[in-house]
Order: C-alpha cells, then sequence, then structure tokens
C-alpha cells in the first residue's frame, strides 16, 4: 500500500484545493492530508477566515481524503516519523527552494518520493480574500 501526504491552510477551499487532493489520491492509495492549524498559521503573521476546526472538517469530507491530521508545525521529518508515508505532494512554488532542496535529501534518505504538483494559476485563498475585501468596501 502506498501512503501519500500533504499539507495546507485550506483556508476559503478551492478549486486548486480540490485538484490538489484529487491528483494526489490518483498517486497513492491511502491519502494523508495535514491541514495547518489557526497557531501555526499566524506565525507568518497571517489570520484564517475560515477556524482550523471547521478547515480540517471540511477537508475530512472530501471523497480523496482517506485521513486528516492537525498540522502543528513545518517539520515534514517529524510528521514522517509519526506516518511512514511513501509520497509527499508538494506545490511546484517550493520546488528547488533552499527549504525543500534539504527536505529532498532528507527523504530520499528515506525512499520517500516528493511529488511537485503545478501551482493552480489564477486562484488562491490570499487572492479570493483580496477580492472579497474589495466587494465589501464598495
Amino acid at each position: 500500500m502506498i501512503i501519500g501526504y500533504t499539507t495546507g491552510v485550506f483556508d476559503l477551499f478551492h478549486i486548486g484545493h480540490l485538484n490538489l487532493l484529487k491528483n494526489a489520491r490518483g498517486l497513492c492509495d491511502k491519502l494523508i492530508v495535514g491541514v495547518t492549524t489557526d497557531e501555526l498559521v499566524s506565525y507568518k503573521n497571517k489570520k484564517s477566515v475560515i477556524p482550523f476546526e471547521e478547515r480540517i472538517e471540511i477537508v475530512r469530507n472530501i471523497k480523496y481524503v482517506d485521513a486528516v491530521v492537525p498540522q502543528e508545525n513545518m517539520d515534514k521529518i517529524e510528521a514522517w516519523e509519526k506516518l511512514k508515508f511513501d509520497i509527499m505532494f508538494v506545490g511546484d512554488d517550493w520546488y528547488k527552494s533552499s527549504k525543500w532542496k534539504m527536505f529532498d535529501a532528507k527523504f530520499k534518505e528515506k525512499n520517500v518520493e516528493i511529488v511537485y504538483f503545478p501551482y493552480t494559476k489564477g486562484t488562491s485563498s490570499t487572492l479570493i480574500n483580496q477580492v472579497l475585501k474589495k466587494l465589501r468596501s464598495e
């Protein structure tokens, strides 16, 4: 059985999120998704629109998702130690970044494949939030 893992905030759930989960599930037998806690979102000086409890419930109910766990920190190696996944799915906006080069090397030692999916152009939670703010101020 091939276990896949991906993470995200999944705020203002949109087609890019759905495509990520659908495509990831197509490459594994079981998909585990880490949903970022509100506390972890705030470390970037951001705030999610949808509370963690609601975001995790939304993701839990997507048919491509087999299990959901809170993502309480950014340490992907620690997540692997708990979940023992075979493939990690990541947006290609991280491809070849210094942080992910390190993860690539560490995961290679553990025989974990990292698959980079194309970032969905034209949509993001940040963009949706900006549009909503503009509409509300008119």
